[in-house]
């Protein structure tokens, strides 16, 4: 740890610290190679989870340093950052980073190339722009929340992949790369605007398009991947156990009968949807007839689209998991390993989540600074 080898090595970013969409986004970069300068507030700011630092895995791959954003001095240190960068992340209300002085223009003032990626829920414009809100608000808006669940129970709370991560920090990291990949052509930087609202709707795309063409109801758990299939669903076993069956095609489908014991001849067709419950049924009783590893077993290399349900102790075990290093342990914490594979540029964590204000120091000499500056910001009160 500590030297960059993926895809993004050289790639210099200064993300202005925040919680959530935009740290992932970050992490996701750092694991790519890039070189990223934490900068996080001073003590006493509440922004996040209660835990020891080195459990803030969102954080990892990073070092950080402490500025205090009030004093023009810290200000003035970081635009000179922003000027040795190739990227700036910000997730704050929209505003918020001009009134700092750290908006696109004060930053690109200095910079002209600078790609300036920023993370809202709302947007940077719009009725609702100025609204605070969280991931489970922003798809509600968009027909996600709405679509997730079981026929006739409320909407299921997907976590908040969705929109803070799937909507929001993909998104930001998307438009970040390409933007950086337009800025080496043209010299010119611009602005990202990731909102997870026009995320979490992209992400609704197929559905959008089988809900215009009459395949999709608007009806929650009546279609085929949203439970109301019985061969895209999942099943309690008799140790209280889980298993997910996803046996779409026909094949599969029939694969699936076969472990199961059952005829085909005794069941509807596969895709009657008015005869789904009644199948739903005989599958729930005919799962909890055998154990979750049992199942497994009667499936290893029959093609029927079963798999256990694993919990987070269980998923780092799974031999296939194991076997592709999908989870890594760094100084004694499990976590996921850096995704996507590279086979000639690998990513890696280049170190575990930082101390805010770890390597202020080192950071600052690192980018420019000489001793006598840092004395004089320390002194002022600008950095920590």
């Amino acid at each position: 740890m500590g030297s960059a080898s993926g895809p993004l090595a050289g790639v210099r970013i200064v993300e202005l610290g925040g919680v959530g969409p935009t740290p992932f986004a970050a992490m996701l970069l750092s694991d790519l190679g890039a070189d990223i300068i934490r900068l996080d507030r001073p003590p006493g700011y509440d922004g996040g989870a209660p835990i020891d630092a080195r459990f803030n895995l969102l954080n990892r791959g990073r070092r950080s340093a402490v500025f205090d954003l009030k004093k023009p001095a810290a200000v003035d240190a970081v635009l000179r950052l922003v000027g040795e960068a190739d990227v700036v992340l910000e997730g704050f209300r929209p505003g918020v980073a001009e009134k700092l002085g750290l908006g696109p223009e004060q930053c690109t003032a200095v910079n002209p190339a600078l790609v300036y990626g920023r993370m809202t829920g709302w947007g940077q414009f719009g009725p609702l722009a100025q609204d605070p809100g969280h991931d489970v608000n922003y798809i509600a808006l968009t027909g996600v929340l709405h679509s997730v669940g079981r026929a006739g129970e409320p909407p299921a709370i997907p976590l908040n992949l969705a929109g803070d991560f799937g909507g929001g920090s993909l998104y930001l990291a998307l438009g970040v790369v390409s933007a950086l990949l337009e800025s080496r052509t043209s010299g010119r930087g611009q602005v990202v605007d990731a909102a997870m609202v026009d995320g979490s709707a992209s992400l609704m795309t197929l559905f959008y398009g089988l809900f215009a063409a009459g395949y999709w109801s608007d009806e929650r758990g009546v279609n085929r991947l949203d439970s109301g299939a019985p061969w895209y669903n999942v099943y309690e076993t008799a140790d209280g156990g889980w298993v997910s069956v996803g046996a779409n095609e026909s094949r599969f489908w029939r694969n699936l009968l076969r472990i199961m014991d059952i005829d085909e001849s005794e069941l509807p067709d596969q895709h009657d949807k008015s005869q789904w419950p009644s199948v739903h049924k005989r599958f729930t009783s005919v799962f909890l007839t055998k154990t979750r590893d049992e199942w497994c077993a009667l499936a290893d290399g029959q093609e029927a689209c079963l798999s256990p349900v694993l919990s987070l102790t269980d998923a780092p075990r799974h031999a296939h998991l194991r076997a592709r290093d999908t989870f890594v342990d760094i100084e004694g914490v499990v976590q996921p390993a850096p995704a996507p594979r590279f086979s000639r540029t690998p990513g890696a964590i280049q170190r575990p989540p930082a101390e805010p204000g770890e390597h202020t120091d080192e950071v600052l000499r690192d980018w420019g600074f000489i001793p006598a500056e840092l004395a004089a910001l320390r002194e002022q009160g600008a950095i920590g």
